[in-house]
């Protein structure tokens, strides 16, 4: 029962269109215009859209062909990963002098672990306002937030006001607002299980909690473990300040389709050495390297090898990445190649357990 869980003052900040806020807070011009970082009107991927440009349709993952249709007056602007990078650490820097307790999971996003703060603060609420009019009055920008007693619903609730504002779910509320939530707003449920929940008769939170355990896990696999008990309420994961990376990659998307695998092995070959710049960067090395493969007709497809030893060295993984490329026919010319390690030898680094901080049920969120 949820009453006999450890109860936990959670806050997740989400900052609200962060690569877009940056390009605009950067160039007052841009403020309240219809931005898309990343991509061209002819070619690439956005990476990100202002609020201005979503309200026609654009979002990021989206190429800029499609994106300049639905939206003329789009302007696109380049990424700039150092700076989004730097104003991350300074709102990190806000966020660590209320609790050392913090699980960055982007650059634009972050768990809090507040039942005990710096600030001997009762209210996690108060605490999340308190941070959110920091951020703007020291870096400039807007952030969301969403409070409640474990990571999977403050998760859910910074999505609730956004942007700008902040939700708080308190112990007694949780049940009814997860019966009442649309499936599409469970994290972890993404557009094709949707689709499969919507089948079987899934719709709401009320909906996913009539299904027994049985159920749900014959029809979503080990997921439906993980459904059953996030629509009661439970979800156990405490806040890991010391996240260990589970992969590393880069990946780069061309001006224009390649059909040759000669071009694409120069391509590769600069990948790997940026590959091996980030590896060397986070003193870390891995076992298993990906090849991503996205086609003209934006089809994906990926091909993976395990070696037997660590890597990180850039002749290794460019040979891997080359082996994995001959391995079988190309189906069309190539958009986009990207490589990644994964199997890092952090895995194997032990993080100390958190203490446990069990509370009664009610007490001031």
């Amino acid at each position: 029962m949820l009453s006999d869980l450890p109860i936990r003052k959670i806050i997740h900040v989400d900052m609200d269109a962060f690569y877009a806020s940056v390009a605009q807070l950067d160039n007052p011009e841009l403020k309240g215009k219809a931005i898309a970082v990343g991509g061209c009107e002819t070619r690439g991927v956005i990476s990100a859209a202002s609020y201005e440009a979503r309200k026609f349709g654009v979002k990021s993952a989206m190429s800029g062909n499609l994106a300049i249709k639905l939206c003329p007056e789009l302007i696109f602007v380049k990424t700039n990963f150092e700076r989004y990078k730097e104003i991350s650490k300074r709102i990190r820097k806000i966020f660590l002098d209320y609790t050392d307790l913090v699980e960055p999971l982007s650059l634009d996003e972050a768990y809090l672990d507040v039942t005990k703060n710096k600030k001997g603060n009762p209210s996690a609420s108060l605490i999340a306002q308190e941070i959110r009019e920091r951020i703007f009055n020291e870096v400039g920008l807007t952030a969301s937030a969403g409070i409640s007693i474990n990571k999977f619903i403050a998760k859910v609730a910074s999505d609730y006001n956004k942007p700008n504002g902040q939700k708080t779910v308190n112990p007694e509320e949780v049940l009814s607002f997860l019966e009442h939530l649309d499936i599409r707003k469970f994290y972890g449920v993404g557009k094709v299980t949707a689709e499969k929940m919507y089948q079987k008769g899934i719709f709401t939170g009320l909906d996913l909690k009539s299904k027994s355990l049985d159920f749900l896990e014959t029809h979503f696999g080990k997921s439906g473990r993980y459904y059953y008990h996030v629509v009661r309420g439970i979800h156990t994961s405490e806040v890991k300040p010391n996240r260990i990376r589970k992969s590393l990659a880069a990946e780069r998307t061309f001006s224009e389709n390649l059909s040759s695998e000669v071009f694409m092995l120069e391509k590769l070959n600069h990948i790997a050495e940026e590959v091996s710049k980030r590896l060397s960067k986070s003193k870390v090395a891995g076992k298993t390297i990906t090849l991503k493969i996205k086609y003209s007709d934006f089809s994906l497809q990926t091909r993976s090898k395990t070696l037997p030893y660590y890597i990180n060295d850039k002749d290794l993984i460019f040979k891997t990445a080359q082996d994995l490329l001959y391995q079988e026919q190309l189906n069309n010319s190539v958009r986009l190649l990207g490589i990644s390690l994964s199997n890092l030898n952090t895995e194997t680094k032990k993080t100390p357990e958190k203490e446990s901080v069990s509370v009664q049920l009610k007490f001031g969120f």
